[in-house]
């Protein structure tokens, strides 16, 4: 059993040059649209509430934040850093700003080889949106051999189970997650470390 037992925030960066140096084991990058539940699944994928902070402003948070996290297997500890990408697709931001805004994430994303996995969150109630295809057609264009890219849908508390039928039909191999039960949560994690560590799973 994977677990998390210990996290804490480490830096923000505006752009590519001011992140910290990478760690041996990689990091994993979290995006999705504003509002799709992405602070409250950092939150619960560390287990600490208030880790990963939400605005209730979509378009406010434009850095790229850095979480240290540290994995716990058999006693023994794995470090890796959680990155939480701004949140992409409002309309409420200055022209220049988002012009600006997508420029450094979008060189980030392109040049930040210490990234060893993609999560893409996708709102349970709002799938298959337009832009999120172009986030995805994006990614595969950059995608190195190391890398990987992994759907997970939030919020799918709020659907019934037709709902989340077709929706897995929609993305498959997509991890469905709730931050209000916590339902995915662990198996979540679990894909992470599998993927950061896979060494450790040869037996």
């Amino acid at each position: 059993m994977v677990r998390v037992v210990d996290s804490s925030f480490v830096t923000s960066a505006a752009h590519l040059e001011q992140s910290p140096d990478a760690l041996a084991s990689g990091e994993v990058a979290f995006l999705g649209r504003s509002n799709v539940g992405k602070s409250s699944l950092l939150n619960s994928l560390a287990n600490r509430k208030g880790l990963a902070k939400s605005s209730s402003t979509p378009g406010k948070t434009q850095l790229i934040n850095f979480f240290a996290i540290t994995y716990m297997q058999e006693q023994t500890k794995y470090k890796t850093f959680f990155v939480d990408l701004p949140g992409f697709g409002y309309a409420k931001v200055a022209k220049a700003l988002k012009h600006e805004w997508a420029k450094n994430l979008t060189d980030f994303i392109e040049k930040r080889e210490a990234i060893r996995l993609f999560v893409h969150l996708i709102d349970a109630r709002h799938p298959m949106m337009a832009i999120d295809n172009e986030v995805d057609n994006f990614l595969a264009t950059i995608v190195r051999p190391h890398q990987r890219l992994l759907h997970v849908i939030t919020k799918i508390d709020k659907l019934n189970q037709k709902e989340l039928n077709a929706l897995k039909l929609s993305y498959p191999g997509a991890l469905m997650v709730s931050n209000s039960n916590k339902k995915g949560i662990d198996a979540l994690n679990e894909v992470i470390f599998n993927h950061l560590f896979p060494q450790e799973n040869l037996s």
